[in-house]
């Protein structure tokens, strides 16, 4: 058995067992794949697959053991090129972080600059994504730090942790009927056209859920991954503006007024992930801390040994 016989099988199962898309993920052929999974098979005595005619249709019991041992060796194989890196080089490498287009935008570049001036010669490989995708990052290895508000607690096989609290803002034109309004309700919200984020991006939840326990329907007139976007639709005269916090915090605008909108939608908690059981090098570890000094080396060790409590808001942290 080999290394391309486990990257095979585990290209297969990420690619929902189509070995078309698997073979193109990896820069070969279809026939090359099917031939390696089946060589493993018969090299272990079992089926890892069960097939209908040639087509892969579920993993099969032994199938899910060979899965999880495979992905422990591919992990420590990482983690072992990962320990080469942090000794042969202590202060040069690649820092892969995954985020959603808010954090990259609004929240990482001071920590990023702050890294820069202390490791000079850490090059920094951003990659941005809806929640979903910055968790599939991580378990893929395509980054060893992730970030976001949405989703990745979802995912066991991460470590995650709380990194800061922001709410919503309301962002109106500063002629907008609401700006002399001194307690604004949902009601009022619901009245008028709002411009806010997808489904899936920074705290979308959080806002349909409060709309929903008070059986109002709020209109949406657009949404946008990009807060900057929103503000200008705002400024457009379209609507009215729900967008994150940290995109408003330096807002210079003379034609915006800002509002704090907590009291009506709750706070949400953006949170770092790591994947579980991932050997991380010193800079990885000064990220985190530059981050949120929440955030210190010791903790995330603990978390990633699994000693420590990685699932509460404000676990460990005062």
């Amino acid at each position: 058995m080999n290394l391309h016989q486990f990257r095979f099988v585990q290209e297969a199962v990420r690619r929902n067992l189509n070995l078309t898309e698997a073979a193109k993920a990896l820069h070969t052929s279809q026939p090359g794949v099917s031939k390696a999974i089946i060589e493993l098979e018969e090299e272990l005595g079992i089926e890892i697959f069960a097939r209908h005619g040639k087509r892969l249709k579920r993993v099969t019991e032994p199938g899910e053991h060979v899965l999880h041992s495979i992905e422990v060796i591919m992990r420590e194989l990482g983690n072992l090129k990962r320990i080469g890196e942090q000794y042969s080089a202590q202060d040069s490498g690649t820092l892969s972080i995954a985020t959603t287009h808010t954090q990259a935008r609004y929240v990482l570049p001071v920590p990023v600059a702050k890294l820069r001036e202390t490791y000079p010669k850490v090059n920094i490989s951003l990659h941005q994504g809806a929640p979903d995708q910055v968790a599939r990052m991580l378990l893929d290895e395509v980054a060893e730090i992730g970030m976001a508000t949405e989703s990745l607690q979802n995912y066991p096989e991460l470590v995650t942790l709380p990194c800061y609290e922001w709410q919503h803002m309301l962002v109106l034109p500063k002629d907008h009927a609401l700006v002399s309004k001194a307690h604004l309700t949902l009601e009022d919200l619901a009245q008028q056209p709002l411009i806010t984020y997808h489904p899936s991006f920074t705290g979308r939840t959080r806002i349909d859920t409060a709309f929903s326990k008070h059986h109002l329907t709020p209109r949406i007139a657009l949404e946008a991954i990009d807060s900057d976007v929103i503000k200008t639709y705002v400024r457009l005269g379209l609507g009215i503006g729900l967008v994150a916090e940290m995109a408003v915090r330096d807002v210079s605008d003379t034609d915006l007024v800002v509002r704090p909108l907590g009291q009506l939608f709750g706070h949400n908690m953006t949170r770092v992930a790591f994947k579980r059981g991932a050997y991380l090098r010193n800079f990885v570890f000064e990220f985190a801390q530059l981050l949120s000094p929440r955030l210190s080396r010791s903790l995330i060790t603990q978390a990633l040994n699994g000693k420590a409590d990685a699932t509460s808001d404000d676990a460990n942290f005062e």
